[in-house]
């Protein structure tokens, strides 16, 4: 469970860091484009709790209990609703994570 904990816990980081880029490129278009979307602003939440679980995965290695796992959920799903607010059609993307993180 370790080396299964650390892996899951990188990719998650790594992943966090290329959700900002999209979600970033995402908000710059939409403010170019004067749509009012706020999809970017979502996709940096997610990306924000793709790399707070990332965290928790790495720091909680070690333990065989649940706790880790359980404070993951949460904070995927807790955030996940949160940025599913601010989807829409322009950042379909952002879908996609949201159901990764569930």
């Amino acid at each position: 469970m370790k080396i299964t904990k650390l892996v899951i816990g990188i990719l998650m980081i790594i992943l966090s860091v290329f959700i900002v880029f999209q979600s970033t490129a995402m908000g710059l278009l939409n403010t170019f484009s004067n749509k009012g979307s706020h999809s970017g602003t979502g996709g940096i939440i997610m990306a924000v709790a793709y790399l707070v679980a990332g965290i928790v995965y790495v720091a909680t290695k070690n333990q065989t209990k649940l706790g880790g796992d359980i404070a993951n959920a949460v904070i995927l799903v807790l955030f996940g609703l949160f940025a599913l607010t601010s989807a829409d059609k322009t950042f379909q993307d952002l879908i996609v994570w949201i159901v990764l993180g569930f």
